[in-house]
Parts: structure tokens; C-alpha cells; sequence
């Protein structure tokens, strides 16, 4: 009889278990699919106010396309301006630098104030093997986790660098767990005529960009959820 009622009691613990498990497993699905489906979404217009901004630049002409974007933006609406690029990239977060230098003389000097440079691991570089790129991989997503405790921005600007990838990923996740919900813009570009670059296809599909355009209207009729802005440089 008793070991009759220990198995009641086992069978009972396991199917409670299975129940808690698939509960959990259809909550955190369900908050992931709302997430994807409102990161589709059109903003909202709200009331004119500072937005602490993070900056990915990449190496070559991603960071002069970011650059040539950024001059078109209202600089007291986005700020504090967080510029990060990867570690062994100076030439990017020196431009930037320059750059908010020459706002200097029109705000009186309160722009480089508002302004932070950063750098950030590689999670592979050019030529490196697959296998030691796995721990590679590791420390940026780790290093990307601590800047983005760090800076929890609200709006995130990207265009195509292999870098924005884990720091994208981590403010996705973040608007799953309630963290933060940080808008990410996707610029594709200019050099992407008929099809996306690995990032911007990955954000696009996942669809962890809140708002994602294209330089080309082609690239458009090829993925209707973006948005064609015509050639920004």
C-alpha cells in the first residue's frame, strides 16, 4: 500500500513538474513573440526629450555613413551619446571624436561633455580560427553584457559592423526580462545594393531592429518591413 502511494506521490511531483516547466516555456515564448511583433511597429511621436543614445561604429566606411547620419540628427535630442567601436579600431572613435570637437564652438562646449568613447571586443577577428574564436566569442558577449548594464540606453544606432550583433542581442533579451527597452535603429549600407549584410539580416529576420532602412529600393521590394530613406551620403 505505501509503495503503492510513494508512486502516486512520484508520478504526481513529476507531471507537476512538467506543468510548471511548460508554463514557464509558453510565458517566456509568448513574451518573446510580443516583443518581436511591437519591435515591428511604428513609434510612437512622444514629447521632445534627451535619449541617452549608444553609437556603433565599424571600421571603413561604416563609421563615416554613421558619421554623415549623425550630422543630420538634433544633437540635445540625443544625449548623452555613448560611441563604441571595437578594440582594435582607433581610427573610428578618433573620428568621432573630432567630430563632436566641432560641436564644441556651437554649443559652447557642452557637447564633448555629452559625449563618451568606448571600445569593445572583437568576437572574431579577420583571418582567426573558428576554434579559438569560440572563447573570443565568450568575452565580447560578456564584455558586451557589462557595457550594457552599464549604459542602459534608450536608443541604439547601428549600420552594419559585425560589432552592433551582441550588443543588439543583449537589448533584445533585455526587453524579454523587462529591463530596459532600448529602440534599435538599423541603417543598412550603402554598399548592400541587393542584399542585406549578415547583421542587418540577422536583425532583420529576428526582428530585433525597432525600425530598419534601406538605402536602395530594391533591397526594399526584397524585404517590405524595411524602410527606404534613399542615399544618406
Amino acid at each position: 500500500m505505501e509503495k503503492g502511494n510513494g508512486c502516486c506521490f512520484s508520478a504526481m511531483t513529476s507531471n507537476a513538474t512538467i506543468l510548471v516547466l511548460v508554463t514557464i516555456i509558453t510565458v517566456i515564448l509568448t513574451r518573446v513573440l510580443y516583443i518581436m511583433y511591437q519591435s515591428g511597429k511604428p513609434l510612437h511621436n512622444t514629447a521632445p526629450q534627451s535619449v541617452s543614445t549608444l553609437i556603433v561604429l565599424g571600421s571603413g566606411g561604416h563609421t563615416a555613413e554613421m558619421l554623415n547620419l549623425l550630422s543630420m540628427l538634433q544633437k540635445d535630442r540625443f544625449t548623452p551619446r555613448f560611441y563604441i567601436a571595437a578594440a582594435t579600431d582607433n581610427m573610428s572613435l578618433q573620428k568621432a571624436h573630432l567630430m563632436e570637437k566641432s560641436l564644441v564652438d556651437m554649443t559652447g562646449g557642452e557637447a564633448l561633455e555629452s559625449a563618451q568613447f568606448m571600445q569593445i571586443y572583437r568576437s572574431r577577428e579577420v583571418g582567426q580560427s573558428y576554434i579559438t574564436s569560440v572563447g573570443t566569442t565568450i568575452i565580447a558577449i560578456a564584455h558586451a553584457l557589462w557595457i550594457m548594464i552599464k549604459i542602459r540606453p534608450q536608443v541604439i544606432l547601428c549600420n552594419g559592423p559585425g560589432t552592433c550583433l551582441p550588443l543588439c542581442v543583449i537589448a533584445f533579451l533585455f526587453k524579454v526580462v523587462g529591463i530596459r527597452w532600448s529602440s534599435t535603429f538599423y541603417v543598412e549600407s550603402i554598399a548592400r545594393v541587393r542584399r542585406l549584410s549578415f547583421s542587418g539580416l540577422l536583425l532583420y529576420k529576428l526582428r530585433m531592429a525597432d525600425q530598419f532602412f534601406v538605402q536602395w529600393p530594391q533591397l526594399q521590394k526584397k524585404y517590405p518591413r524595411a524602410h527606404y530613406v534613399g542615399c544618406l551620403m
